[in-house]
Formats: C-alpha cells, structure tokens, sequence
C-alpha cells in the first residue's frame, strides 16, 4: 500500500486530503495518515510543492542552468562539495553527472547579472571547482512533469535569437 500512497501523492500533487486516498485504496483514513506520516519521517517524502509558471506573472525570475567541472575531495568525493553548493539559497537544484561535467547547478535569480554574479563570486572561487559552464533558460515548456504551454495561443509561440 506505501507504493500505492506514493504513486497517488506524486499525480495529484500532494491536493488529495488523506480521507481522500483512503477511499481511493478502500483504506482507512488513520492507516494512511500512519504510512504518510512514517515515509515522512524517512525522508521517503521530502516535501509537497506548488509548480508556478512565472512567466504568466509579473514576477521576473532568470533560471540557469550551470555545468561544474569539480576535483573531488579525498574520502568525500564530491558529497562535500555538493553540500556547499546546496546551501545557497539560490540553489533549487543540484545533481552529480555523468559527461563531461561533475555537477549540474538549477539557480534562479532576479537578473542574468545576478546570475553571473552568484557564478563568480560562490561558485567559481570554490576550491574545488576547476571550471563552470553557464546557460541560462528562454523558455520552460515542460518542468517535472508539468507542461507549461499547452493552448493553442501558447504552441504557436517562437523563440528566436
């Protein structure tokens, strides 16, 4: 049942009330509430969000995307390195790689300067990180599984540069 809880949890966004899943699983709503509350304390469960698309707001946002080259650190790989990285508030996600990159850094910032900024004065001047690469996002079309322009106003839309 803990997989099935998940599974419904992860499509409806965390909106369903327990009571809600409960009927959905033929369960009580004290069982469920039970197993949430265990894969909460097991980190299985690491949090309940909203997904925004900025871009139909008047709030700016700039995402980035920044590839590090890092030199591990002996005994610790790169697990400290990411815990510098992760720190930052700036930071909304962090992944070791594969390629020709060791980590991969999401930041979002009010500007590209403030961006630039983050890059050269935290992450670049780091010990460990021998070169950065930096590209920023023009446009989000789809974002953990939400599709963010799915009218026909929106489709039709083009980027150029």
């Amino acid at each position: 049942m803990q997989n099935d809880i998940l599974d419904i949890l992860e499509k409806a966004d965390g909106k369903l009330s327990n009571e809600q899943i409960a009927q959905m699983l033929g369960s009580t709503e004290e069982e469920v509430s039970e197993i949430i509350k265990g894969l909460e304390k097991e980190n299985i469960i690491v949090g309940y969000k909203t997904m925004i698309n900025w871009e139909k707001t008047d709030k700016d946002l700039v995402t980035s995307i920044i590839e590090l080259r890092v030199s591990p650190q002996r005994g610790e790989g790169f697990d400290k390195v990411a815990e510098k990285i992760y720190k930052y508030p700036q930071v909304k996600s962090l992944y070791l790689m594969s390629g020709s990159y060791d980590l991969c850094v999401v930041i979002e910032g009010q500007s590209m300067k403030d961006v630039a900024l983050f890059v050269a004065s935290k992450l670049a001047p780091m010990d460990n990180v021998l070169s950065t690469s930096t590209g920023f996002v023009l446009k989000k079309y789809k974002d953990d599984g939400m599709i963010f322009y799915n009218d026909e106003e929106d489709t039709r839309q083009v980027i150029t540069l």
